[in-house]
């Protein structure tokens, strides 16, 4: 099965049901919706909600219940909508511990987790600095810790990774790192949809990836279609995102030789492969 290929409403086997609305021009909103066995579907976490109208709206036509709002950085396209919803909803707004966002009510780090046991749900928080300074992701094991999700904001993209604006390619380097020990099977919820963008420079890398090459041809079809092509499963960022391979030999080749000099460490491949999409873009 095409691990691209998932509707705009995700859901996962004996875990976590997801609801995508687009914002902007390419952003996602999540809505993370409470376990069956809680009677809990209409209740939902927001995250990332970057202007209040698409929520509001699908809110009031799917008479969901919100909870809570996760955030996990301060940019505006993540937080603008943030006042507006508190307005009609008397909730908590979770968020990291190490940025100025006024309205957080639960500051968080990597020291913490978030339950909501109404519906079900817990959340292991991660911090994955580098995109901003204070850059959180929220991580939620189903069943036997199987099934994950992972709420990751703008530190990874499907087939790509955040620009560093606050951090350093070090800090970007070991939150990626931190990315890569968890399970395969771990659903990737990004913010963007960059994938077809991220995947051109992506073949610059490796050109003969095959992997990669596949993905390509995938993703093209599901914009083709209309489709988003997240989430996306992190076996699939492991096998074809060049950001989170540099440990591989080919694109250890292709850094050196964009460098024309030896790379020494797997931080130096990182930074200097993200330095080589800054200039082409």
């Amino acid at each position: 099965m095409n691990s691209l290929k998932k509707s705009s409403s995700s859901s996962l086997e004996k875990s976590l049901k997801v609801s995508r609305i687009p914002a902007f021009e390419d952003n996602y909103i999540w809505f993370i919706h409470g376990l069956p066995e809680k009677q809990a579907e209409k209740k939902i976490i927001i995250v990332d909600p970057g202007e209040a109208w698409p929520v509001l709206q699908s809110i009031e036509q799917n008479q969901y219940q919100p909870q809570a709002i996760f955030i996990t950085h301060h940019h505006g396209d993540h937080t603008g909508g943030i006042r507006e919803i508190l307005s009609r909803f008397d909730i908590p707004v979770y968020g990291p511990a190490h940025e100025a966002i006024t309205a957080i009510s639960h500051k968080l780090d990597e020291t913490q987790t978030v339950s909501l046991n109404s519906m079900g749900l817990s959340f292991k928080v991660l911090d994955v600095p580098g995109h901003t300074l204070g850059h959180i992701a929220y991580l939620y094991h189903g069943e036997n810790n199987r099934d994950s999700s992972l709420f990751i904001g703008d530190t990874l993209f499907a087939g790509g990774c955040g620009r560093i604006f606050e951090g350093t390619a070090e800090q970007m380097h070991h939150s990626l790192d931190k990315l890569l020990q968890l399970d395969d099977d771990t659903w990737v919820y990004c913010a963007h949809e960059y994938t077809q963008d991220n995947l051109v420079f992506a073949q610059r890398v490796e050109p003969e990836n095959t992997e990669l090459l596949q993905r390509i041809k995938d993703t093209r079809e599901l914009r083709n279609a209309g489709k988003a092509t997240v989430p996306s499963l992190l076996k699939l960022e492991k096998q074809t995102n060049p950001f989170l391979r540099f440990n591989c030999q080919s694109v250890i080749k292709a850094a050196e030789q964009f460098a024309g000099k030896q790379l020494s460490t797997p931080a130096e491949v990182f930074a200097t492969v993200r330095y080589w999409k800054d200039t082409l873009d």
